[in-house]
């Protein structure tokens, strides 16, 4: 099973970055996706998120209108288009896939990769 992020990198204030997720090893169709990032000093908080087959997502306010998720079950692919950055974007993001069932909530989670946003 992994989930293995990309995209990450230095980008400078206005600028856009676009993240992805690539999932193998599990049958990621079947998975909602959120994607987290978490700043030095500050706790992981919840950025976007998508259901298994798309069509519903959800966003933290401070990244709406900004940012769209979006995801291609026949690439086993989850993006994240980032748009519009700002310096407080700045942080490490990681892909986390989930799915629950009649035994719980079972949950995988990718390494991260780093945005910097920066002049």
């Amino acid at each position: 099973v992994q989930l293995v992020e990309s995209g990450g990198g230095l980008v400078q204030p206005g600028g856009s970055l676009r993240l992805s997720c690539a999932a193998s090893g599990f049958t990621f169709s079947s998975y909602g996706v959120n994607w987290y990032r978490q700043a030095p000093g500050k706790e992981r908080e919840s950025v976007a998120g998508i259901t298994s087959a798309g069509g519903t997502t959800n966003y933290a306010d401070s990244v709406k209108g900004r940012f769209t998720i979006t995801r291609d079950n026949a690439k086993n692919t989850v993006y994240l288009q980032m748009n519009s950055l700002k310096p407080e974007d700045t942080a490490v993001y990681f892909c986390n896939a989930y799915t629950v069932g009649w035994s719980g909530r079972f949950d995988y989670w990718g390494q991260g990769t780093q945005v910097t946003v920066s002049s």
